[in-house]
C-alpha cells in the first residue's frame, strides 16, 4: 500500500500529459503530494481493517462510511465531479462508473487475505460501492490479484498470465509502444493494463514508478497502480518511503502504520 501512495505522489506532478515522457525526473520536488488516490486508498483501508471476517452488507457501509469521511475530511484533493456527489450524498448509490478510481484505491484488499478468492471479492466490494461498471469491477479485482500474488512470491509470468487469463487485459505491447500515443485518460480499461506493463518491465521498485510515470497520461493514478504491485514484487525502499512520509498528514499515517503493523501480524502468522 505504501508504494500506491508513492505512486501517486512521485506521478502527481506529470498529471494531464505535464511531463516529457522520460524515466529521467527528479523522483520528488515541492509539487510531489499526495491526491485522491491516497486519501481513497486509506478510506478503503481503514474500512476493510475494521471489517475482517464481517458480511459483505457490513463491508459495504463501512467503506461508504470510510470514504465519504476521509473524502470530506480532504475536499481538495482530486476527486472527479460524479465522485464528488456521491462523497455528499446522504445515501450513495453507485454510479455505473468505470473510471480508474476502482482501480487506484484497491491495494490494501491485497494484502489483507489469505487466499485469490477473498482477495477478489473483497477488491469487488471496494470496486461496487461507486464503480460497479463490470470494468471497473475488473479493474480493481486485477490489481488486488497482481497485488497477491506478487507478495505470495509468484514470478512476473505467472502475473501476466493469471491478468491475461481471468481478466482478458491486452499486455502485448511493451511500454516503448505504449507511449508514443498514451495519453490522459481515466478509465480501467486504459489505465490498469499500462500500469501492469510498466510493472511487468520495471527492473526495482524505483525503476518500476519511474517507467509508469514516463508512459504519461493520468500518471498519478497509473503509477499509483504500478507502484501497489511493485511494492508486493519488490519491497520498498527504505530511503523513497523516508522522504514520501515526510510527505503525509499525521492521521493519514495513523491509518498507514495501523495497517503495516497488521501486514507483519499476517505475515508472521502464515
Amino acid at each position: 500500500m505504501i508504494g500506491a501512495i508513492l505512486g501517486d505522489m512521485i506521478g502527481a506532478p506529470y498529471e494531464f500529459d505535464r511531463g516529457s515522457k522520460t524515466k529521467d525526473f527528479p523522483l520528488f520536488s515541492r509539487k510531489s503530494r499526495f491526491t485522491d488516490d491516497s486519501v481513497m486508498t486509506i478510506a478503503v483501508a481503514e474500512a476493510l481493517l475494521d471489517t475482517i471476517g464481517q458480511t459483505d452488507e457490513a463491508i459495504t457501509d463501512a467503506l461508504i462510511a470510510s470514504m465519504q469521511k476521509w473524502g470530506k475530511k480532504y475536499p481538495n484533493a482530486g476527486y472527479g465531479g460524479m465522485f464528488i456527489r456521491w462523497l455528499h450524498e446522504k445515501d450513495p448509490e453507485p454510479y455505473g462508473s468505470y473510471g480508474n478510481g476502482s482501480a487506484m484505491r484497491v491495494a490494501s484488499a491485497g494484502w489483507l487475505f489469505d487466499d485469490l478468492e477473498t482477495t477478489r471479492h473483497i477488491a469487488a466490494l471496494t470496486a461496487s460501492v461507486s464503480h460497479n461498471h463490470p470494468e471497473g469491477i475488473k479493474g480493481a479485482e486485477a490489481v488486488a490479484s497482481a497485488i497477491f500474488l506478487a507478495r505470495n512470491g509468484s514470478s512476473k509470468e505467472e502475473i501476466r498470465n493469471c491478468i491475461i487469463r481471468e481478466f482478458g487485459y491486452d499486455l502485448s505491447r511493451s511500454c516503448d509502444e505504449i507511449r508514443p500515443a498514451y495519453h490522459h485518460v481515466e478509465t480501467c480499461q486504459q489505465t490498469v493494463p499500462e500500469a501492469n506493463t510498466a510493472f511487468m518491465e520495471g527492473q526495482d521498485f524505483e525503476d518500476v514508478i519511474r517507467t509508469a510515470v514516463s508512459l504519461g497520461g493520468d500518471c498519478d493514478t497509473l503509477t499509483c497502480i504500478a507502484g501497489s504491485i511493485a511494492e508486493a514484487f519488490y519491497g520498498m525502499p527504505d530511503e523513497i518511503w523516508a522522504e514520501g512520509r515526510k510527505r503525509l498528514t499525521d492521521d493519514l499515517l495513523a491509518v498507514l502504520d495501523r495497517f503495516n503493523e497488521k501486514k507483519a501480524d499476517n505475515k508472521v502468522q502464515r
